[in-house]
């Protein structure tokens, strides 16, 4: 029987409803104050962003490697709800395979382009090392550490505790039953509208991108009024899919999304510049790994440039705000896994796949652009979604490879989309894990007005601006929410530890029992007077 939405639903329909009002009727003072609210959070707490997402990567790292990883995200013994192969695919569908379709060639070829903090001359190959290396570290353990310990935290209290599938139950620990009353349902409601921002977020990116692809293929122009149309065809799509249960829509369309990537991905691989593409990725990750640290807490207090807000900052924004949605996802498939597979099934295996993703897309672009003079940087400074495109025409097929990466796009953006009506029917249905099918409607409804509003207000500049604010008051949620999760988990081993205790107590108890009843039968205690009587009639 499904539960019927509360104040959280209604609320945070209400605020989106509203932004999207203002949005329609007046884009412009929409725009101006975002982005005044956008300089004033940057500037007093962009070294927030920093550290916790820092954080966050060593709170994970910590807790699997502790013995806090052998605990399972269920029952003791239960196994995992989905094979692993699909277990992963889904993860890496729903987390950021659609933004790496966008950024696999744009990234390093906008750093090519333009060096990051000035550290190399422009379209030189030093500006083509850095342009890979910041590509890695943007989308690797970082990025997705945000998605692992909001997973990480649902699942614990929805499978191991057996509690509902929400924000505010992740809480528990710390803020007791005042869970259950208006600080929960705040919780609820903010978790809502960060999901919603951060996934019109993609969304809108996913659109930018099969706009230009059909520019390239079929020569459609590129523009607000051809993009908002493309939106409202995925729209179609991705709510009839969201009628569809989870195993057999969200799985499937996911599985399809991982045979053509990987089919793209070979072909691309060895039909390119295979060698160049081998040692990129090497020398990638060597860098990656040589200045990680540097990387993660890096500013330019010395020269005043806006670049860490243009490009780290708006991605570890983009992650938190898209954490929510994510990370319960993620949680919603991952009961059975112990909190060690967790961890480095979500940090470990996505960031792996991307890295071979840059390296194969973005390595190839930098190759054709460095050796053969393809063009491909002006083409993405002048429109940034235009790389991938161009990218193609280098290879063999360029015209099939071109609908494929259309077909590759739509099935990320569908699936993105789709597990997000999931998610957000889960927040606002009290946390039921199949969510009614005119919730998730609703909510697929109000992500395209969302998306729509932002490509109106500015295109790729709204989506940045508005993932960044809508992460802030959520980052700082999930700083209290990993230390709920290390007292939840804290409260377990003791639990544990003073029960083992306690059993060993009782088993020694009765070890000693057994060898004083044992002792007994070998040694029977004489009958009083028996020796003396025995001796006299003896001696009779």
């Amino acid at each position: 029987m499904q539960k019927r939405p509360g104040w959280v639903f209604y609320i945070s329909l209400l605020l989106l409803v509203t932004f999207v009002g203002v949005g329609v009727g007046l884009p412009e003072e929409l725009a101006e104050g975002a982005d005044t609210a956008l300089h004033f959070t940057t500037d007093h707490f962009g070294w927030m962003y920093l550290f916790v997402t820092t954080g966050f990567l060593l709170f994970c790292v910590g807790i699997a490697l502790s013995d806090y990883g052998q605990i399972r995200l269920g029952a003791d013994g239960e196994a995992p709800e989905f094979p692993y192969l699909a277990w992963l695919g889904m993860i890496f569908s729903a987390g950021m395979g659609g933004g790496l379709v966008f950024w696999g060639v744009a990234e390093p070829m906008t750093h090519y382009n333009d060096p990051p903090l000035g550290q190399a001359v422009a379209e030189s190959p030093e500006a083509a090392r850095l342009g890979m290396q910041y590509a890695l570290f943007h989308w690797g353990f970082h990025q997705w550490a945000n998605f692992a310990i909001v997973g990480l935290a649902i699942a614990y209290v929805r499978f191991r505790r057996q509690r509902a599938g929400l924000i505010s139950e992740t809480f528990r620990a710390s803020l007791g039953d005042r869970v259950d009353g208006p600080v929960g349902h705040g919780i609820n409601i903010l978790a809502v509208v960060s999901t919603v921002f951060g996934v019109a977020t993609t969304l809108g990116l996913g659109i930018i991108q099969i706009n230009s692809g059909l520019g390239a293929v079929s020569e459609v122009a590129f523009g607000t009024t051809q993009q908002l149309a493309i939106l409202g065809g995925v729209a179609v799509v991705f709510l009839l899919c969201s009628l569809m249960p989870l195993e057999s829509g969200v799985r499937y369309v996911s599985d399809a999304n991982m045979l053509l990537a990987a089919a793209l991905l070979v072909f691309v691989f060895f039909a390119g510049p295979t060698d160049f593409i081998t040692a990129a990725m090497t020398n990638a990750i060597g860098d990656y790994f040589s200045n990680m640290m540097g990387m993660s807490l890096v500013m330019s207090p010395y020269t005043g440039e806006d670049w860490v807000e243009r490009w780290t900052i708006f991605y570890w924004a983009w992650g938190l705000s898209w954490a929510p949605f994510v990370g319960s996802f993620i949680a919603r498939i991952s009961r059975g896994r112990t909190i060690r597979e967790f961890i480095l099934g979500v940090i470990g295996m996505p960031v792996l796949l991307s890295v071979v993703w840059f390296a194969t897309f973005g390595g190839s672009a930098l190759y054709y652009e460095l050796f053969e003079g393809a063009g491909i940087g002006e083409a993405v400074h002048a429109e940034i979604s235009s790389g991938l495109f161009l990218t193609l025409n280098s290879l063999p097929f360029p015209e099939l490879l071109g609908i494929l990466v259309l077909v590759l796009i739509v099935l990320f953006v569908i699936t993105s989309a789709n597990s997000a009506t999931f998610v957000l029917g889960m927040f606002t249905g009290k946390g039921v894990l199949t969510p009614s099918r005119w919730l998730r409607v609703i909510w697929g409804l109000v992500q395209v007005m969302v998306a729509g509003i932002l490509l109106l207000s500015g295109g790729l500049a709204a989506l940045q601006t508005m993932s960044i604010l809508a992460a802030f008051p959520f980052m700082i949620l999930m700083v209290f929410m990993a230390a709920a999760l290390l007292r939840s988990l804290r409260d377990e081993q003791r639990q544990q530890q003073l029960h083992a205790a306690l059993l060993a107590e009782r088993m020694q108890r009765m070890l000693e029992d057994y060898e004083a009843r044992q002792r007994d039968e070998q040694n029977p205690a004489p009958v009083a007077g028996g020796s003396d009587d025995t001796s006299y009639r003896h001696l009779q």
